[in-house]
């Protein structure tokens, strides 16, 4: 597999993605709510240009589950 700039964003998003979905299977787990605990970041750019509007939302999620994840897909990557 060919390394580029697609490849790291695909195998960070598979570990974030993969991260939370754990997050979210312990989470009823009492002793692991350190981990599930999650902070919400949120950025709303707007823009109106009178020839172009925009308006875009985003919302992340973090835990330290899937900030594991994230690191995980990083060195995934590393090890291609």
């Amino acid at each position: 597999m060919k390394k580029n700039t697609l490849t790291l964003i695909l195998m960070l998003l598979i570990g974030l993605v993969a991260g939370t979905l754990v997050g979210q299977l312990l989470s009823p787990v009492a002793a692991l709510s350190f981990l599930t605990k999650a902070v919400e970041l949120s950025w709303q750019p707007k823009a109106d240009l009178l020839v172009i509007r925009y308006d875009l939302d985003l919302y992340i999620r973090l835990n330290l589950i899937s900030i594991a994840g994230l690191a995980a897909g990083f060195w995934v990557y590393r090890k291609i």
